[in-house]
This record gives C-alpha cells, sequence and structure tokens, in this order.
C-alpha cells in the first residue's frame, strides 16, 4: 500500500506553504505530493491568498524535490486545450527527471469557471475523451512523425508532437463514481483508477467495473493500479484527533465515517479493509497544511505498520 499526500491549495495556501509540505512529504518517506487543480475556494475558507496554478506548481516543486512523484487530482479538462496541457505536462516531466502524473477529469465546478471568465460547456465529458486521446497520442507519437485529430470539439494537424516526456509513459489517472462513462474511459486510457471520497462498499463496486472495462478493451483488469482518496485526521490520542477535527472545521464521527481518522492504530486497520478490496494506494487528503506533525505522526505511525 501506497501512502500519497494530496493536497486542496484553493482552500489556502502560498506556494511557500505547499513546498514545505512536499519537502515534508519527501523527508517523510511518502510516495507523492499531489494537488488539486481548482481556482475558487469552496466552503467558508477564505482561500487567502488566492489561488496557485496547479502546474506552475508542479513546476517549482519539480526542480524543488528530487524522489517524490508529482501530479493532479484532477486537472479539469475544461481549463487547458489538450494541445498545450500535453506540451506543459511534458516540460513538468522533463524538468522533474521523470516524476510527473496527470489526473485529468471532466471539470465540475462552475463556480469558478464563472469567476474567472473560463467557459463551461455543457458537453463536458464527450470532450474529455478527446482530450485523453489527443494528449495520450501526441506523447506516443514517434520522434519525427507527426499527429492529426479530427473530432467533433478539437483538430490537430500535422502536430509535431512535441516535447516529449522524460519517462516513456506519463501514468494517466482517471477516477470517479459513475458507473458507465468513467469505468470506460478508465478502461481504455488509465494507468490509475481512483475513487475519491467512497465507502469502502462504493470503492469495491467500482473497481469491479474499471476492472470489466478494461477486459473489455483487450486489457487486463490488473494492468489498472486501484486507489483511493481520502480525507485523513490521525492523532496519538482521542484529544489528538479531536483537535486536528476542530481545525479543519469537521467532526471527529463524521471523519471516522467517511475517511481515515482516529489514532494510528485505527487508521491503520481501516486501510486494512480497503486493501483487502483491491486498493492499492491512498491518496491522504490533508487540509491543515500548516501541520506538518500530522504528516510525521503518520510517517511514523501509520505507514510504518503498513
Amino acid at each position: 500500500m501506497d501512502l500519497r499526500i494530496f493536497t486542496e491549495p484553493q482552500q489556502g495556501a502560498t506556494y511557500d506553504t505547499l513546498l514545505a509540505v512536499a519537502k515534508a512529504t519527501e523527508d517523510l518517506g511518502f510516495d507523492a505530493f499531489f494537488r488539486s487543480d481548482h481556482y475558487l475556494r469552496m466552503g467558508s475558507a477564505d482561500g487567502l491568498p488566492g489561488p496557485t496554478d496547479a502546474w506552475i506548481t508542479l513546476a517549482g516543486l519539480a526542480r524543488e524535490t528530487k524522489r517524490i512523484r508529482l501530479g493532479t487530482l484532477m486537472t479539469a479538462g475544461t481549463f487547458r486545450l489538450p494541445g498545450v496541457l500535453a506540451i506543459q505536462v511534458a516540460q513538468v516531466d522533463q524538468m522533474s527527471g521523470g516524476r510527473v502524473e496527470l489526473g485529468l477529469g471532466a471539470g465540475w465546478f462552475e463556480e469558478e469557471h464563472k469567476a474567472y471568465g473560463i467557459p463551461f460547456p455543457k458537453e463536458k465529458f464527450a470532450r474529455l475523451e478527446e482530450q485523453l486521446a489527443i494528449v495520450t497520442g501526441l506523447w506516443e507519437t514517434k520522434v519525427g512523425e507527426t499527429f492529426s485529430f479530427d473530432g467533433t470539439y478539437y483538430q490537430l494537424t500535422d502536430s509535431p508532437a512535441l516535447p516529449k516526456p522524460a519517462q516513456p509513459k506519463v501514468p494517466v489517472l482517471i477516477g470517479g463514481h459513475g458507473a458507465t462513462r468513467t469505468p470506460r474511459l478508465a478502461g481504455r486510457y488509465a494507468d490509475e483508477f481512483n475513487m475519491p471520497f467512497a465507502s469502502i462498499e462504493d470503492s469495491e463496486r467500482q473497481f469491479g467495473r474499471v476492472r470489466a472495462a478494461a477486459e473489455e478493451t483487450g486489457r487486463k483488469g490488473t494492468d489498472l493500479v486501484y486507489s483511493n482518496a481520502l480525507v485523513a485526521c490521525v492523532g496519538k490520542d482521542d484529544a489528538e484527533v479531536a483537535r486536528r477535527a476542530a481545525a479543519i472545521g469537521r467532526e471527529v464521527e463524521e471523519l471516522k465515517a467517511n475517511g481515515l481518522a482516529g489514532t494510528p492504530d485505527e487508521v491503520v486497520e481501516k486501510i486494512g479493509r480497503y486493501t483487502e478490496i483491491g486498493s492499492q494506494r491512498v491518496y491522504l487528503q490533508i487540509l491543515d497544511l500548516d501541520d506538518l506533525d500530522h504528516l510525521d505522526l503518520i510517517s511514523s505511525q501509520v505507514q510504518s505498520q503498513l
């Protein structure tokens, strides 16, 4: 079981704060640092000092870390044209020495599009399918050859399909709860399927759908990594758990029901239950980015037991 750190900077974080978390992620032995790709805060958070761009952030972190994987959960397909996104991700992969992963989704948060003048089309899922075909097609095109695409929403003509990522293949993550279209896209394009903020039962059901969809395309269900994203709130005792829950404006019992909350032993036990249904990786959603002691505790008392 890999443990990865997952942040939500739109809730309020500077680049320096994210750098501190990423360096702690690396120093404490976690597998990766991921971040959301949003431009507007959610809920009651003030979001100060304002949003940071996901791929600009990851470019900076690529030069200031050495080991950890870097990526997004999820980049919104509405934010960037697919050809531009392919260039950006390939460049950041080169800057990192081949440590980047791309989580790509359709986009869903209409308010952030209105706030920053970003078009929010109705046919987002069909666009996502074309975006996946274009991004992966550009990367897979051999140097010296060209890539063309004639879709409903995007057309590319004789693209040189450059630059190339440092990795032979940048892992692509697809995730979500949809019962039909999401598994179909994951089965065709994904290297990893992520089930966000879901119960063990719902995760098991969706993993099964994705395995079946992969096999329908001629792949093996085991060709994909299966993962979960879950909020984390861990404390050495009940008082510390309660303090950390209060700091992020959540109730302990709700966090225990819907995330990974409690003492290290409680969290290890619940992670074990996700492992039993096929989850191979957990993205720990860390909402208080100033509490680096939280990461230290998870590393020493949770990760050490896995």
